[in-house]
């Protein structure tokens, strides 16, 4: 097979959302890297000065694309307009389908401190196609146990695979596209070779510890690696403990009109998503 080499290395920039400080790495100089959208790193400390209820992200809409949360350290309260209330903890992630319009709200559980009282995660938003953008909205969760897993052969990798396909190992998250992502754990010196198409779009992203790609090139802690459509395979090994993402995905060769919490393909589109929202289309959401 061909090796996929790096495009880019992203460094990302800090911003605030909700109780969260976050890296945010896409979009990158408003560039998107379909059908990957968005892509933040947050991570922040349960205050015992603030009840629960009111720490992470409160009530908000979105539509036409997938706001997809990977836990990995603490769990995420999902409460949405649909009457979904679900906690997932890490190891997890939630798959949010926003379709025609959804309001959630993302909190910390009500037993953070029991979890270490530490929150992490990375929230990845996954364009929909035009012929999907409306539909009704779904929203899947798939805890650590839910999740296939793959061991590498020298049993210092774990990759689950909650999206897609890895190898032989399917994930269980159903999608309108082909897409995979990966939630990896590496021990120092494990090493792995990931496959995919070559026209897919691909990124890494390593939230903690050091992998080298390659053979040629070291990420490190909040690095994202963007590969060109030039092969099919690369190669990882960890110089350190590392938690990391992989993220693959063929490309949705259509306009994007991206405003606030809402992608759709044109302005128009946009304009109705925000009066559909003010109207009350997208229901209500009152936490308790």
């Amino acid at each position: 097979m061909t090796t996929k080499t790096i495009q880019q290395l992203l460094n990302g920039r800090a911003i605030n959302v909700g109780s969260f400080d976050v890296q945010e790495l896409l979009p990158e100089k408003g560039n998107f890297f379909n059908p990957f959208l968005v892509f933040h790193h947050g991570k922040t400390t349960a205050d015992k000065n603030i009840p629960i209820k009111e720490q992470g992200v409160g009530p908000h809409p979105h539509r036409g694309f997938s706001p997809v949360t990977f836990i990995y350290k603490g769990g995420v309260h999902h409460h949405d307009s649909r009457g979904n209330n679900h906690t997932v903890t890490a190891g997890g992630i939630q798959w949010i389908s926003a379709g025609m319009g959804i309001i959630h709200s993302e909190r910390m559980p009500e037993n953070i401190f029991e979890l270490g009282g530490e929150q992490e995660l990375l929230q990845v938003w996954i364009n929909t196609p035009a012929a999907h953008k409306m539909k009704q909205p779904a929203y899947i969760p798939a805890t650590k146990e839910d999740t296939p897993t793959l061991i590498s052969e020298d049993e210092l990798i774990t990759l689950r695979i909650p999206v897609g396909k890895l190898n032989n190992v399917k994930g269980i998250v159903p999608t309108f596209t082909d897409v995979t992502t990966i939630m990896g754990e590496a021990k120092k010196n494990g090493k792995f070779q990931f496959n995919f198409p070559e026209n897919h779009n691909t990124l890494l992203y390593v939230l903690e510890g050091e992998l080298l790609i390659n053979n040629t090139t070291s990420v490190t802690n909040k690095q994202m690696v963007l590969f060109n459509n030039d092969g099919e395979s690369f190669s990882i090994q960890a110089n350190a403990h590392t938690l990391f993402f992989v993220g693959s995905g063929e490309p949705i060769n259509e306009p994007i009109a991206a405003q606030g919490p809402f992608v759709m393909n044109t302005q128009t589109e946009i304009l109705e998503a925000y009066k559909d929202y003010q109207m009350g289309k997208m229901g209500v959401l009152i936490e308790e």
